[in-house]
């Protein structure tokens, strides 16, 4: 771990330069900027410039948003040049911090992408805080939708530039495809409907990245990898036989014809399975297809049917499939499951199928983020993944004292047979909240569950606000109203990552925003983000779990275990249990948490080898074009 005592001696250095910077005026601010990265360029240690960068960077910030970085904030600025993994609290003002590293490595002159978790948050940071790098005499760019590639080239030759991992990674793969394999132009042109062009790459390379909820980003988002698909044909024979196959799961009986794993999300027909899918009726078209191809599908429709929930996993917009980010609550635009999974949800919908993609480029966040040259990150939950942050990216985890004391309260987590009485418990909550004038937040796991108690809500009369990701566009605007005295907001995910509450002073003094968490997710450092809402900066606030038998969460068990354990239960006359069933859900989440490590250790795994055996052969490894 990064010494404290080091980055709490540095920021002693900076905040006493910070004074004589003070004294300056705004041209000779910028004079001195312009001095430092002469010598930055030059060949001077940026090391040995920190003190003087981030004393001039404290001062920028301070004249142009009138706010000025606490010496823990400063302290974190230090931990992330260092290449660390800076864990600050919830509220601890994230933003503020990320200006010094920032500012530091893009005197250096070799560009700084700084990633946040979503397009939203790319441009409200990189709105907010351009006249502060402006003031340093440095430029900053925004990467989102739809920019062409020109505008991406312009805004990656910015010293700073804001963006998403996605949206850079997917960067990335195109300058792959664009100087990387032995295709041709027209080629590449025909088979990735998109103009790869004979132009030079949009990015600069891989110099630093300083990464916004680095968990978030560097570890959930790491069992997806980024692939920009190749795609093909929707033969009609294919296209039947995705139809059928969505017709015959619920003619197959579970267990005995086939096996459903929750946990993987993985399908397999038994002996069973294969004779009664054989003697079935099919469309003439499929008589094409060998028997093998017909198994795969109807499995792929089983895992569609089973594990894949509308207004969970995905929604629907315009007949199109669009995946819901499990940890963020928000639309995963432009990405598709792979080897026909999204065609076989799409079929479940009764929607157009898309085209089936093959993998044209492709890398894992893992796999992109260790090219840096320089990486680090911030997030109020590091500490719990502490090793994984050591054993992928050789990250050390920093974690830096809150400003002022966090006087967060939890309340006892209560627990429900059947999500019915839950409701009906969270519903007298909010209405006993509101009463003392109190703001509340209600985390849902998903878009239908938000809906459902927004349903129940309007049967009582109780005027509430919805944050998921249908209503994503209004996010700014519920965010903005979200502390006022007897608001309620329900929010998915969406909620729990870079959004700032702030409170009304009748709020605060009745005792600030309450949290109510409705289910446990598949990761603690979820939840905990949720409940970090509350209580930011010093402010009073306060969390409670409201768990039941029927929650997501308890459906990776086995279907009979379930089951079992819910006739089991023998609630009282309100539906609610006894505390000694919370460490089921407890002893869930972490097998679950387990279960991910290993898949994303599996993950990079496979592609480190395949990487060496890329390499050995003389391709490019992330290109999985072939042609013959």
């Amino acid at each position: 771990m990064l010494s404290l005592a080091h980055c709490r001696r540095v920021t002693g250095q900076v905040r006493r330069r910070a004074k004589r910077v003070g004294r300056m005026s705004d041209g000779e601010m910028l004079s001195e900027a312009h001095r430092l990265q002469w010598e930055a360029r030059g060949g001077t240690s940026l090391k040995r410039l920190l003190p003087d960068v981030f004393a001039l960077a404290v001062e920028a910030a301070t004249r142009e948003l009138k706010m000025t970085p606490y010496p823990v904030q400063i302290m974190g600025g230090v931990a992330l040049f260092e290449g660390g993994i800076a864990e600050m609290q919830t509220g601890e003002g994230k933003t503020l911090t990320a200006i010094l590293p920032a500012s530091l490595r893009a005197f250096a002159g070799k560009g700084c992408h700084v990633m946040t978790t979503n397009d939203y948050l790319a441009e409200r940071d990189a709105t907010l805080l351009r006249p502060v790098y402006e003031r340093l005499g440095l430029t900053v760019g925004c990467i989102q939708q739809p920019l062409d590639t020109n505008a991406r080239r312009e805004a990656y030759a910015c010293d700073v530039t804001y963006g998403t991992a996605s949206e850079l990674g997917f960067d990335f793969l195109r300058d792959r495809l664009r100087t990387g394999a032995s295709a041709t132009n027209d080629t590449r042109r025909s088979m990735f409907q998109q103009d790869v062009g004979e132009e030079a790459p949009v990015q600069r390379g891989q110099y630093f990245a300083l990464v916004d909820e680095a968990d978030s980003i560097l570890i959930d988002e790491a069992r997806t990898p980024l692939i920009i698909g190749l795609q093909l044909p929707n033969r009609p024979a294919m296209v039947s036989l995705y139809r059928w196959a969505n017709q015959v799961v619920p003619e197959l009986e579970r267990n005995r014809d086939f096996q459903y794993d929750e946990k993987r999300r993985s399908a397999f027909l038994t002996e069973a399975g294969c004779r009664r899918v054989v003697l079935l009726s099919k469309p003439t078209l499929l008589d094409s297809i060998d028997t093998e191809r017909i198994y795969q599908h109807v499995e792929k429709a089983i895992t569609a049917y089973y594990g894949f929930t509308l207004d969970r996993d995905y929604i629907v917009v315009d007949d199109e499939v669009i995946i819901v980010d499990e940890s963020t609550g928000r639309q995963m635009d432009g990405r598709k499951w792979q080897d026909g999974l999204h065609q076989a949800v799409e079929a479940k919908e009764a929607i157009p199928l898309s085209p089936q993609t093959g993998s044209g480029a492709r890398v894992t966040i893992q796999t992109l983020f260790r090219r840096y040259e320089h990486l680090s990150g911030m997030t109020g939950t590091a500490a719990v993944a502490r090793r994984e942050f050591k054993r992928v990216y050789k990250r050390k985890v920093t974690v830096v004292p809150t400003h002022r004391k966090c006087i967060r309260t939890g309340k006892r987590t209560r627990i429900f047979a059947t999500q019915a009485a839950k409701r009906e418990a969270v519903l007298k909550e909010i209405v006993q909240l509101v009463s003392k004038k109190r703001a509340v937040l209600v985390g849902t796991p998903s878009v239908s569950a938000s809906e459902s108690l927004s349903a129940r809500l309007k049967d009582e009369g109780l005027a509430h606000s919805v944050l998921n990701a249908v209503q994503h566009e209004e996010e700014a605007k519920i965010v903005e109203k979200a502390g006022l005295p007897g608001r309620i907001t329900i929010a998915t995910n969406m909620a729990g990552r870079g959004t700032d509450i702030l409170l009304h002073e009748h709020v605060r003094e009745a005792g600030g925003l309450h949290v109510i968490a409705t289910e446990m997710h598949t990761s603690k450092r979820i939840d905990r983000q949720l409940i970090g809402r509350a209580a930011r900066q010093g402010d009073p606030g306060s969390f409670q779990f409201f768990l039941s038998l029927e929650d997501e969460l308890l459906h990776v068990m086995p279907p009979h275990k379930l089951r079992r354990i819910q006739r089991g239960a023998h609630p009282g006359k309100s539906g609610e249990l006894s505390t000694r069933w919370l460490p089921l859900f407890q002893r869930t989440q972490r097998r679950l948490e387990k279960l991910h490590i290993k898949q994303r250790k599996q993950m990079l795994k496979q592609e480190q080898e395949q990487l060496k055996k890329y390499n050995r052969m003389g391709l490019d490894p992330f290109l999985e074009l072939v042609e013959n």
